[in-house]
C-alpha cells in the first residue's frame, strides 16, 4: 500500500431526533479488519481503510440501533471472514450477505446458513459491469445456489441492469434485494428508465429496496432533499418491501485520477445521524417506519 489512511469512519454527529422503534436493523455496513489477518483481494478497483466492530459498536450505540446485517464488500472478493468477524462481534443480533463464487461448496453454503448469512451479494456497480447477459447469467446461477435455503440475491447495480433482469426476478422462487436506491441518479429524474420496473417489482412483493446510500445517488449533500420524491415513491408502492441501511464505513470505491487500486481510498465523511433524521421525512407514518426499521429486516434476514 503506498499512501497511508487519513481518516477514521465516520460517527455520527447530530442526534436522532424521532423515536427509534425497539430491534430497528441497519440493514447495510460492512466491516474492514486488520488486513493482515484479512487481507484483501488481490483483483480489487479500490483499498478502504480499516472499520471495526467496535467502531460499529459506537456507530449503533448513537443511532439507537440494536441489529445490523453486515455485507462482505467487493474488496475481499469471496472471502467472508471478515463479516463473519464482525457478525461474531455482534452475536446474535448480526446477519451477514456473503458473496460466493461456483468454487463455494454446499458444505460451506451449510457453515454459513449456522453462521447467521442469509443472503449472497452480485456486485455488478463496483466492477463497472453493465452487460446485461453477464448479469442475467449471475443472478440466475445466484437463484440456483439458494432457492433450496431461502435466502435472497443482494444486486448492486443500475436501473439498467434491473430493467433487463426484472422478468427473471418476477419470475425468482427467492427474493431479490437492491442495494443504494436501485443505484439511480437523483438528477435523472422519476422517469429515468428502469425506475419505473424497480417500483413495478417493489410493488408486486417480488423485490426489495434498500433506502441506503443517498449519497451515491445525490449530490446534494448533507440532507439529499432530492432522495425524497424516490424514496416515497418506493415506499408508497409497497412499504413491506423496504429496509434502510447506513452503507457504514461509507467506502469510496470510485475512479479517482492518479490513484490506484492498491492506494488507501479514505472514506466518505457521512453524518449517519442526519441520515437517519431523514427517514421520517421519506415515511412520515411511525407504523411505516417499523416496518422498514423492525418488521421488514426480521422476515427478510430470519431475526
Amino acid at each position: 500500500m503506498t499512501s497511508k489512511a487519513r481518516a477514521r469512519a465516520a460517527q455520527p454527529a447530530t442526534p436522532i431526533n424521532f423515536d427509534i422503534p425497539a430491534h430497528a436493523c441497519d440493514c447495510h455496513t460492512h466491516i474492514h479488519g486488520d488486513p493482515q489477518r484479512f487481507p484483501f483481494f488481490a483483483g480489487r478497483v479500490y483499498t478502504p481503510e480499516p472499520a471495526s466492530p467496535g467502531e460499529m459498536a459506537a456507530l449503533h450505540k448513537a443511532l439507537h440501533i440494536e441489529r445490523v446485517v453486515i455485507v462482505t464488500p467487493s474488496v475481499y472478493g469471496t472471502d467472508n471472514s471478515s463479516t463473519l468477524f464482525g457478525m461474531k462481534a455482534r452475536g446474535a443480533t448480526a446477519r451477514g450477505v456473503a458473496v460466493i463464487d461456483d468454487k463455494t461448496t454446499e458444505a460451506e453454503l451449510d457453515t454459513m446458513q449456522a453462521e447467521g448469512f442469509r443472503g449472497i451479494r452480485i456486485n455488478l456497480a463496483t466492477g463497472s459491469i453493465n452487460d446485461p447477459n453477464v448479469g442475467r447469467a449471475r443472478f440466475t446461477r445466484a437463484v440456483e445456489r439458494v432457492k433450496a435455503r431461502g435466502w435472497h440475491v443482494q444486486l448492486y447495480t443500475t436501473p439498467a441492469m434491473i430493467s433487463a433482469i426484472k422478468d427473471l426476478v418476477q419470475a425468482s422462487p427467492v427474493p431479490a434485494v437492491f442495494d443504494h436506491f436501485g443505484g439511480l441518479e437523483a438528477s435523472f429524474g422519476l422517469e429515468q428508465p428502469g425506475f419505473a420496473d424497480l417500483v413495478a417489482l417493489v410493488k408486486s412483493g417480488k423485490a426489495y429496496v434498500k433506502i441506503s446510500g443517498a449519497y451515491r445517488s445525490s449530490k446534494l449533500a448533507p440532507d439529499y432533499q432530492d432522495m425524497v420524491p424516490y424514496a416515497r415513491a418506493l415506499i408508497a408502492a409497497n412499504a413491506d418491501r423496504i429496509v434502510w441501511g447506513t452503507d457504514w464505513p461509507h467506502p469510496d470505491s470510485s475512479r479517482v485520477e492518479g490513484r490506484k487500486p492498491t492506494d488507501i481510498a479514505p472514506f466518505y465523511q457521512i453524518d449517519d445521524g442526519r441520515l437517519l433524521n431523514q427517514l421520517p421525512v421519506w415515511a412520515p407514518d411511525a407504523d411505516v417506519r417499523k416496518k422498514i426499521l423492525v418488521d421488514n429486516p426480521a422476515r427478510l434476514y430470519g431475526f
